[in-house]
């Protein structure tokens, strides 16, 4: 039994930021900090006082998880970013909206003494002497402090302070792990309740000394311990007075925190062999739940629902076979070829997520070199004549600026040549599509053509696998390539206008260059040669798409599951120092790294083009570092130079770590591993949302079935889907009931007071 915790997070926008530059705007970007640990970077959004980046993150959490923090920033090329302010939800706060947080929050003012991190190793002891004894704090170590200094270190001490006393630690040089093992004692005065305060602090020679946090801690609650050691988190300062809210604008944000405590996986096993015997089943049997679960499931959760459905089967080698029972409950109730896959079914969404998970590797193959040649040219295009603004454009020659026409005429044959690289590079990747989209494509075009076996309706089959290909994948994926990580940031005004025209003739294409597509926009008219001859390529590439049989499709997938797919690939920038002393040089040697499950291996060129930033590279380190059974459990962060550690300044190098290893915080990931057993907690938690409506769905299907329907004996499971699907979420309450209650690990700051 395990307890999962993750936050879904979407960074919608920004409004009435204060101006940054000296232009009057700002360049804003957003930072995500859990506990201090900085997790997320947003894109930059230039020259803007209300930017919007609508990103969004799924994010596994740690047991110890205490808050999350936004920072909106200023980007500066020439110094260092500015601090625009900030928004802190605590995990309390989360968990009062268990439907999420979502809304506006003012941004606050970023004070440097509430930004501390890091924890101090204390022994506190009450030693028995003259009247009512004294008090003996051990300053052990401390960890991961803040770094405060321009050298990204701090020269941290500690100050005690009790009962009118103050006594401190010598000065640690350059340390954000420093060793004191200083012990200090205070005479006890009977009945006094005055706390003992632990303060961390930076010091400065010249400028005054920076708060690093503190620890206060209540000495009454010591005297039936008599004795307490362990690592306390260091504490911010007591909030000052605010500027005015409001004064350095808004973020808006959705943020859904989710703690789910999963039962062992034969707890599951119940309920994953009901599903998987209805897909199994498909439409020879009852086909019951699936289509109730569709229509009991609320718009708003359908895609999250399908996600986790996709996940599930995916995981018991299913996908095809739930996506052929959807695509024919989806047919079975369309009478119109035209409407044929375009409302946000369960269909629908789970084909989208099935291949976000299955091809997303294939996408970046095929789109990434023309994403990246679009972001190059960076040249201005434009198709709508009421849109040209020929003083965007420059010049044609040296003197005479371009006329309308000309405008035109090359924005046509700029767009052609790119919707012909993409269309080309899309028919010469048949081989590489993966086998199980493939087969799930073939699955779809023959029940189209099944259900729409006329001459008439020729092309739905190929408008049908496009509409999942072209419209829902490739299309979104060309407008908004940051989300899709493609890119590793937004593209400008100027580069969105040419990504969006591309989309548009990409779905013309996927259309089929119907006259309804054709009459929407009629000055998409010049691209007409290029999509015409891209609807040919288009159905040929299909027809080859879908040409897999049973066999191939296993042989495909058999040597796919030999290779070792990478979790992270791309460049990483390696920092060498050469010297020592004033003339020290440093240099950066770019160097190409794969991390698969199984090794870290790097080369001089790249094999393929991948956007990896720091914080995803460790959070895929992380990951496969999860069932390492020889994972230490402390390192150094620093390195061992000369005759110690840099880190903690250690001079023996076996020494044991200074900072303790731990699984901190992940980014959720489109290649992550399956993980089958929260996927059915998940599914679990969704159908007890609606229990009630299915009891009530039960009692009218069984008042309909009349007394001829056979009654279940005692101790024999019900025949009934239904009435099995009541009996297991039954089961599972239960044995969540019998569950010793999920709580956090436990920390050694039962003595803390927080500072709120």
């Amino acid at each position: 039994m395990a307890k999962r915790s993750s936050l879904s997070i979407r960074i919608v926008e920004g409004k009435n930021l204060p101006a940054k530059d000296i232009n009057g705007s700002s360049d804003p970007y957003c930072i995500v900090k859990v506990d201090n640990e900085p997790i997320i970077r947003t894109a930059t959004v230039w020259k803007t006082l209300c930017p919007f980046w609508g990103e969004e993150y799924q994010v596994h959490l740690p047991p110890t998880f205490h808050a999350v923090a936004f920072y909106v920033m200023d980007e500066d090329a020439l110094s260092r970013d500015d601090v625009i302010g900030k928004v802190c939800l605590t995990k309390d706060t989360l968990a009062a909206h268990p439907k999420g947080f979502s809304g506006w929050a003012h941004l606050t003012e970023v004070d440097p003494d509430e930004e501390v991190q890091g924890e101090i190793h204390l022994r506190l002891e009450l030693v028995p002497g003259t009247r009512a004894g004294r008090l003996r704090c051990s300053v052990l170590e401390a960890r991961d402090l803040a770094p405060k200094d321009r050298n990204g270190a701090s020269d941290p001490f500690v100050r005690v302070r009790y009962n009118g006393r103050t006594q401190e630690t010598s000065i640690v040089k350059k340390s954000c792990y420093p060793r004191w093992n200083e012990t200090f004692e205070f005479e006890l005065e009977e009945g006094a309740t005055e706390a003992l305060c632990v303060e961390a602090w930076d010091w400065d020679l010249v400028s005054r000394n920076d708060f690093l946090g503190k620890v206060v801690v209540n000495v009454q609650r010591l005297w039936a311990a008599q004795q307490e050691e362990g690592w306390f988190q260091l504490q911010p300062d007591l909030p000052k007075r605010r500027r005015e809210e409001g004064n350095l604008g808004s973020l808006q944000l959705e943020v859904r925190l989710r703690d789910e405590t999963v039962l062992p996986s034969g707890c599951y096993q119940p309920l994953v062999q009901l599903l998987c015997r209805e897909v199994k089943l498909g439409t020879q049997g009852p086909a019951q739940l699936i289509p109730l679960i569709e229509e009991m499931t609320s718009t708003e959760c359908r895609q999250e629902v399908a996600t986790n459905l996709l996940k599930l089967f995916l995981g018991q080698g299913l996908a095809k076979g739930f996506l052929d029972l959807l695509f024919q409950l989806e047919l079975s109730r369309t009478n119109e070829a035209n409407t044929l896959f375009r409302s946000n079914s369960l269909a629908t969404k789970s084909m989208e997520s099935f291949l976000k998970v299955a091809g997303m590797r294939y996408l970046h193959s095929i789109l990434g070199p023309i994403i990246d040649r679009v972001f190059e040219e960076k040249k201005y295009v434009e198709l709508d004549p009421s849109k040209v603004e020929v003083k965007d454009v420059g010049c044609s020659g040296l003197h005479r600026p371009q006329t309308e026409a000309e405008v035109l005429q090359q924005s046509a044959r700029t767009l052609s040549a790119h919707l012909g690289a993409l269309l080309s590079a899309l028919c010469r990747s048949v081989r590489a599509c993966p086998a199980v989209v493939r087969a799930t494509f073939r699955q779809l075009f023959l029940r189209v053509r099944e259900r729409f076996p006329s001459a008439q309706h020729e092309n739905v089959p190929f408008i049908a696998v496009t509409s999942f290909l072209c419209l829902r994948f490739v299309s979104p994926a060309i407008m908004a390539p940051k989300l899709f990580h493609l890119r590793e940031r937004h593209a400008d005004a100027r580069t969105s206008r040419t990504l969006l025209l591309l989309a548009k003739a990409i779905q013309n294409v996927g259309n089929m260059d119907t006259p309804a597509s054709r009459a929407k926009e009629a000055w998409m008219e010049p691209l007409q040669p290029t999509v015409r001859q891209g609807v040919a390529q288009l159905k040929d590439f299909i027809t080859k798409l879908v040409d897999i049989e049973e066999k191939e499709e296993l042989d495909l997938q058999r040597a796919l599951s030999l290779q070792m797919p990478p979790v992270k690939e791309g460049p990483l920038f390696i920092h060498r120092t050469k010297g020592k002393g004033p003339l020290m040089s440093s240099s950066f040697k770019k160097l190409y790294f794969s991390l698969t499950t199984e090794a870290l291996s790097f080369a001089k060129t790249p094999s393929s083009k991948c956007v990896n930033e720091l914080n995803q590279w460790l959070s895929a380190l992380r990951k496969v570092s999860i069932n390492n059974t020889g994972l230490l459990g402390s390192y150094h962060p620093g390195v061992f130079r000369g005759d110690k550690w840099s880190c903690c300044h250690q001079k023996d190098k076996t020494d044991l770590g200074c900072d303790r290893t731990r699984s901190r915080v992940t980014l959720q990931e489109w290649n992550d591993p399956l993980d089958h057993d929260l996927e059915a907690q998940l599914i679990y938690r969704h159908l007890l949302g609606m229990e009630a409506a299915l009891r009530e769905k039960h009692q009218e299907l069984s008042a309909g079935a009349g007394a001829g329907s056979p009654l279940t004996g005692p101790g024999e499971a019900p025949e009934d889907p239904l009435a099995q699907l009541l009996q297991v979420l039954q089961d599972l309450r239960e044995a969540h009931s019998c569950s010793p209650a999920s709580s956090p690990a436990s920390e050694n700051n039962c003595l803390l007071e927080l500072q709120t």
